[in-house]
């Protein structure tokens, strides 16, 4: 999809790529590049009351709609690593991943730079912290199982899917 779109030329040695839908060739020096889905950690954080932790998005894609704590790895980077720093440059927070949710496809950006995500979320006990929005989210809120924001207010299939697990956990 949008990984490779665009591309025209190796970026080792500058010779014409071939490129197919889910990968570029080299004619030049033969490197091969693929076209995969980039991995991303996400947290539901639950308070003492049994609610869910959502944080608004401060930045586009789907900026002002609801999402769960998280984000891109980074290159070789181990996914609970990621997500406590996620979760420390987000909100603030310390946590401990716990039960591992699912891990769910979805598409992230919109026009000719979606691409797909592979979206790997844990359940997350806080262990420290003031909770304040930093990073690219706007606002942190806790929502009770039956006071969730409407589907057309989450920002992403994914997220949306996975609150709907806790919710069906929680029911």
């Amino acid at each position: 999809m949008a990984e490779l779109h665009g591309w025209r030329f190796c970026p080792r040695c500058g010779a014409e790529l071939a490129v197919e839908p889910t990968r570029a060739v080299c004619s030049g020096c033969g490197s091969v590049y693929y076209a995969n889905s980039a991995p991303t950690v996400g947290a539901l954080c639950e308070d003492d009351l049994g609610r869910l932790m959502l944080v608004r998005r401060g930045v586009e894609p789907r900026k002002g709609k609801w999402d769960t704590p998280g984000g891109f790895l980074e290159e070789g980077e181990p996914p609970l690593d990621g997500l406590r720093r996620e979760l420390r440059e987000e909100t603030g927070l310390e946590i401990e991943p716990g039960r591992f949710v699912g891990v769910v496809i979805d598409l992230y950006g919109d026009g000719p730079d979606v691409q797909f995500v592979l979206s790997l979320n844990w359940t997350a006990q806080i262990l420290g912290g003031v909770p304040a929005a930093a990073d690219d989210i706007s606002e942190i809120r806790w929502f009770a199982a039956d006071e969730l924001p409407d589907e057309e207010e989450i920002a992403f299939t994914s997220v949306a899917e996975i609150v709907q697990r806790w919710r069906e956990r929680r029911g």
